[in-house]
């Protein structure tokens, strides 16, 4: 068998086998070419051993990687899938094959620094990859949040509070109907939000084989493209649902002779699964982790004798993976043979984990809007808050039907909002980005796949009318403070890297921010209990104030807060700073004529800037200047209040053209190579600055061989 391996301009590889298994096989080897260093941190992270390399810093994710069950979960699945799609099992089989041998020949310098030696992939160790990369996508460590809002605030806090908080992944996605489109074939573009990782958590490439011959958008160390693919003929792509499919439980849990057993809602004490794991930590004594799990599920946070302050608590987590054995994998190998909508939409039914909105098209003008993945069915109480196990009526009793939607005026549009997958969710993105998108794909009766990297890099924050409202309010001001919100009031809402309104903007809210999050009211939230560091991110008290700001700012009564006062504090205190960093207009005189001119006004992208996940981070390293914001869609997104610095981001862009495949865009923030230092490392990065797309190709001729394997 013949597999071939060619790479265009970008270093992008599109790879052409005999069949699929073998295309597979040629996927992790290339995959391991270009992004060892990537994989095998991934592998490490879902077996829990990444501290063995990385230190005491990754301890507290292989604590919880072990306490989940992550890998045992993933052994589970493969298990499940030997035994009911036995293809698609001998596929993922390959693919992991391919990374074992690609690993051996890689040359990755971070292997050295750290003295690692790449290991074996088993076959399950892509659906453990999978699992860690989105465990935490339905961000069931909210319902810590809310527990501790709940019980220090009240119930009123669940809905004050409720945003697409600091630890949530989303995504913006729209569709064009053929109809609305200057070709008369449906356009879908869009850009997922997650971490920005360096590599980069999304892999450009190109599978063919007699089946199928696919261009889209992989995670490194999966098979496949599960989330953004064209076919030619047919073109997918997903957004996260922002729906709630895990379950936090309190448990009852004592040591007895024979281990450890779990009071259930039958009441009696039923017998729980226990053992201990050694992890091993680089630098560091190995630290023993005890492993328990209960009938709902492991146990991920405290255990017989409560938490680590002694707080007399231990929590459950039930998830749907380790419930059914299925992440959904039997969808992917459908997907690639995907010809039409309808085959697209009979892949999802069997998609699981995560939950997600998907839209699709074909050539033959059909079109897709759906949620895909299993949402239990369970009480109410369960999707807000901890449910005690001990009590009867917190059983799964079955699953949702994913809900499925049209196009209105020929558009649909997907930006995490309160929409389509409402029924299944608790906590949602503000409407702004989904508004913006609409209102600008609005403007225009036809539109072509130029028209949306416009859309892509829009900068307008919608959602600083509350606070500028506040500021509009206020009179009696000092003369910099009243200078300040003249200046503010007469912005145009941009969030443009240049900006010196947007900075002012960002530093008056990250002051109000701050002013209310130190408040006394709120000052039972500012220590949470003693839960694993992982999930901490969930329970900051300044993030969570920094992006329900406008929910706190509109809301008839704040806990006995003067809001007014605070905004007028904030804005006096931002002028003054402001202020401070100028020189004074005779200082600026006397300058004027001298070669160094005056220091400018700050802007926007002085202090926002791009700070990528790496798991090797690099102290001399600086971002570049972004613009955008959290609720703009060019959502770049920093936590206001805590810091500019912007983690997340869109971690690709693309534009699938039903009309012309090769007529297509997309890129991704670094580049297709995960090798420092190589020509394709970070080749991509202005592009994605500059809101620019490279071209998708699909002509073998314009394209480099580099080897048959």
């Amino acid at each position: 068998m013949t597999t071939e391996i060619y790479r265009d301009t970008w270093g992008i590889p599109h790879l052409r086998a005999d069949d699929a298994r073998e295309l597979a096989r040629a996927q992790g080897r290339v995959t391991a070419r270009d992004r060892a260093w990537q994989l095998e941190v991934e592998r490490h992270r879902a077996q829990g051993t990444s501290a063995s390399f990385l230190g005491p810093e990754a301890l507290s994710w292989d604590r919880f990687a072990r306490r989940v069950r992550l890998e045992d979960t993933a052994q589970r699945c493969y298990t499940r899938l030997e035994d009911t799609d036995p293809e698609t099992a001998e596929w993922v089989r390959a693919y992991a094959e391919g990374v074992t041998e690609g690993l051996a020949a890689a040359d990755a310098p971070e292997f050295a620094r750290v003295d690692l030696v790449p290991g074996r992939w088993e076959p399950w160790t892509p659906l453990a990859v999978w699992l860690s990369t989105h465990i935490l996508f339905a961000g069931f460590p909210a319902k810590l949040w809310r527990e501790e809002a709940v019980r220090h605030l009240g119930p009123d806090a669940v809905g004050l509070f409720a945003t697409d908080g600091p630890g949530t992944s989303g995504s913006n996605g729209w569709l064009v109907g053929g109809e609305r489109t200057t070709t008369g074939q449906a356009v879908i573009a869009g850009d997922p939000h997650r971490f920005i990782e360096n590599p980069g958590v999304y892999q450009q490439i190109r599978l063919a084989c007699p089946e199928f011959d696919v261009v889209g958008l992989a995670v490194p160390g999966v098979p496949g493209i599960a989330h953004f693919g064209h076919t030619g003929t047919v073109a997918w792509a997903i957004t996260n649902a922002m729906a709630d499919y895990q379950d936090l439980y309190r448990e009852r849990l004592r040591r007895t002779g024979a281990g450890v057993e779990a009071l259930g809602p039958d009441g009696h004490w039923h017998r729980a699964t226990r053992h201990t794991e050694l992890i091993r930590v680089a630098g560091a004594e190995p630290v023993e982790v005890e492993v328990i799990e209960t009938d709902r599920g492991p146990v991920v946070a405290g255990g017989p004798e409560g938490l680590d302050d002694g707080t007399p608590l231990a929590l459950s987590l039930r998830y749907p993976p380790r419930v059914t054995a299925d992440l959904g994998f039997g969808a992917l190998l459908p997907l690639l043979r995907a010809r039409r909508v309808a085959d697209v939409d009979r892949a999802l039914d069997a998609w699981a984990e995560p939950v997600n909105v998907v839209q699709a098209a074909d050539t033959e003008g059909a079109v897709l809007h759906r949620v895909a993945g299993r949402v239990p069915v369970r009480a109410e109480a369960n999707r807000v808050r901890l449910v005690p196990a001990w009590e009867p009526g917190h059983e799964w009793t079955g699953w949702h039907e994913p809900p499925r939607a049209g196009l209105a005026d020929g558009i649909a549009v997907m930006a995490n909002q309160r929409g389509l997958a409402a029924s299944l969710g608790v906590e949602f993105a503000p409407p702004h980005r989904a508004d913006r998108i609409r209102a600008l794909l609005d403007g225009h009766r036809t539109l072509s796949a130029a028209d949306m990297p416009a859309v892509h890099t829009d900068t307008h924050l919608a959602s600083a009318g509350p606070l500028l409202e506040a500021v509009a309010a206020l009179d009696g001001l000092p003369p910099r403070a009243a200078a300040l919100r003249d200046r503010l009031l007469g912005w145009n809402r941009r969030m443009d890297a240049d900006s010196t309104d947007a900075a002012r903007y960002a530093a008056l809210r990250g002051a109000v921010v701050r002013r209310i999050a130190a408040h006394p009211a709120l000052a039972a939230l500012t220590a949470p209990p003693a839960y694993a560091e992982v999930l901490l991110p969930w329970l900051a008290l300044a993030p969570r104030v920094g992006f329900a700001l406008e929910h706190l700012l509109r809301a008839e009564e704040l806990y006995g807060i003067d809001r007014p006062a605070v905004v007028r504090a904030a804005l006096e205190e931002t002028a003054a700073e402001q202020m401070a960093g100028q020189a004074a207009p005779a200082e600026q005189a006397a300058v004027a004529d001298q070669a160094d001119p005056a220091p400018a006004d700050p802007v926007w992208g002085d202090t926002h800037r791009l700070a990528p996940w790496q798991a090797m981070p690099d102290p001399s390293y600086t971002g570049p200047a972004l613009s955008g914001d959290h609720d703009c869609v060019l959502c770049t997104s920093s936590v206001p209040g805590l810091t500019d610095l912007a983690a997340r981001g869109p971690a690709a862009r693309y534009v699938w053209d039903l009309a012309r495949r090769e007529d297509s865009r997309w890129v991704v923030p670094f580049g297709a190579d995960g090798v420092p230092g190589s020509p394709h490392h970070r080749d991509q990065l202005p592009l994605w600055l500059a809101g620019d797309l490279v071209p998708v190709v699909t002509d073998w001729d314009r394209l480099e061989k580099e080897t048959d394997v």
